[in-house]
């Protein structure tokens, strides 16, 4: 959404303008007294004063600031920190033998779809073929490959340090097969002759992760290899305007250093570690307009705890606290977005978080990197059409009728997932169902009932069956490249308990 700035000035002279036009004549003394509050106003403006430097601070107040830059700035450190694993793999491959991971400024891409042994993203799906990169453009602009998809649904989602989305590069924005620059805030170089397009990040950090959609059919794996062969990214010293290739297939695997306890997402965010991190971050990333006089009051209390280690102390409380308080509830689904109806909720600015802290923490925390609304919309579920929470105790259907079958011209699906948002592992491998699967049974009026139960289900059921733990869970339903009466709003149907 565009914001419109009101210029003090032009105002103030309008108005003046205006009253001497409605009176037929224009008073001298009127447009000097105009000028003169004009001028004061723009002295005020440039002269906000922030914090006095020294001033006394009690723990309180030191603690209630604590918890709020926590909560700001939560998914600025866990992007650091995930740069901080990328600068210890040697080369792109497979964390764990399940997470494409690659030395900063390079990609790697699976070959399938990600396994559920994977923990460093929350909220996976088994719909695309994924790839995950990071580039620090202060150390170098970045070149990545973009073959030609033909047909096939892809996306390449860029965020900056913010989780913010940057560029446009996909299905959805008619973008071209070539060769794409990142380039940071501060560059100025020379664009190389062969460059496609050159995209402008306003962090110099920037995630980059390809999205290459595929049929769960053996054919279409096999016809997609060739594709994603030639999604590389390197350093733009090493580009010659040739396509680089790559079989997939064959990426190392390497031991997992990094592992999560309990099933849970690795833990890019320590709260006892974060106050001596978040200076570094608040320097990586500038303010965006605005927020000069929030980074001026946090600056305040980080240089009070500087000096007096009792703050230091006091801060690291504050963060464990938060931690437990405001971000640990935000894993689940029911407290994080804008409510839709039949208790759905959806994030309606994802990746265009701007001032919405908010949003922005709770996306980190319940599923970071979503997509922004044109690319994708997500709508996340955990409780029953009664409100009560989802449980595998009981059994489940959600019945989509024919009209309410999610618009889109990419794909869409429903995942599972256990309460610390992973694919609940099953014997059937089962995790997502949606446009992906050619074996769904639809009913005679062309609705489409999916079964969510712990066990198996009889006869024809099996085909639209989501296996789920015999406790609690929830899903998200994804629209890949939504249609435009799904942006302006769609509630999906009720989830039913079966009596």
């Amino acid at each position: 959404m565009r914001t419109i700035r009101f210029n003090v000035v032009a105002i103030l002279a309008m108005v003046a303008i205006l009253t001497s036009s409605c009176n037929g004549r224009q008073s001298q003394n009127t447009v000097n007294e105009v000028k003169d509050s004009t001028a004061k106003a723009t002295v005020a403006q440039v002269t906000v004063p922030g914090p006095v430097p020294g001033t006394v601070m009690t723990k309180e107040y030191v603690y209630q600031m604590g918890k709020q830059m926590y909560f700001w700035g939560w998914p600025l450190v866990n992007m650091h920190n995930r740069v901080l694993v990328m600068r210890q793999v040697p080369e792109p491959g497979l964390n764990g033998g399940a997470v494409p991971v690659a030395p900063v400024g390079q990609l790697c891409m699976l070959s399938d779809y990600i396994t559920p042994a994977e923990r460093y993203v929350a909220c996976p799906n088994q719909d695309v073929v994924y790839g995950f990169g990071i580039g620090m453009l202060n150390e170098s602009p970045i070149v990545l490959q973009v073959p030609d998809f033909g047909e096939r649904f892809w996306l390449v989602q860029m965020v900056n340090q913010r989780t913010d989305g940057i560029g446009g590069l996909g299905a959805m924005y008619g973008s071209k097969p070539g060769f794409y620059m990142i380039v940071g805030p501060d560059w100025k170089g020379e664009i190389p002759q062969g460059i496609t397009k050159v995209i402008h990040s306003n962090t110099n950090m920037v995630v980059v992760i390809p999205r290459a959609f595929m049929n769960n059919t053996p054919e279409d794996k096999a016809a997609i290899q060739p594709l994603i062969s030639q999604v590389m990214m390197y350093p733009v010293a090493q580009f010659d305007g040739k396509m680089k290739t790559k079989d997939w297939t064959k990426a190392p695997a390497f031991p997992d250093a990094n592992k999560s306890g309990g099933g849970q997402e690795v833990a890019f965010v320590i709260p006892e570690k974060f106050f001596d991190e978040l200076p570094t971050v608040m320097k990586e990333v500038p303010a965006l307009p605005g927020e000069e006089a929030l980074y001026g009051l946090f600056n305040a209390v980080l240089d009070a705890a500087g000096k007096n280690p009792e703050f230091k102390t006091v801060l690291t409380k504050a963060a464990v606290d938060a931690e437990k308080e405001l971000i640990e509830p935000l894993r689940q689904f029911k407290n994080v977005g804008v409510p839709v109806g039949n208790y759905w909720n959806t994030t309606k600015n994802g990746a265009a978080f701007g001032t919405d802290y908010l949003s922005r923490t709770a996306a980190a925390r319940a599923n970071i990197f979503v997509n922004q609304p044109i690319e994708t919309i997500y709508y996340n579920q955990d409780m029953d059409g009664t409100g009560v929470e989802l449980n595998g105790k009981a059994n489940y259907t959600i019945t989509f009728k024919k009209e309410e079958l999610p618009a889109v011209k990419g794909f869409w699906s429903l995942t599972v997932y256990d309460e610390h948002h992973f694919f609940y592992q099953n014997p059937e491998k089962i995790y997502s169902l949606g446009t992906k699967n050619k074996d769904l049974k639809f009913n005679a009026d062309g609705s489409l009932t999916i079964y969510l139960q712990n066990k198996k289900p009889d006869g024809d059921k099996v085909a639209n069956w989501l296996p789920v733990p015999a406790a609690k869970f929830g899903f998200l339903i994804r629209a890949y490249w939504p249609e435009e009466s799904m942006v302006k709003g769609y509630t999906p149907p009720a989830v039913m308990i079966v009596k």
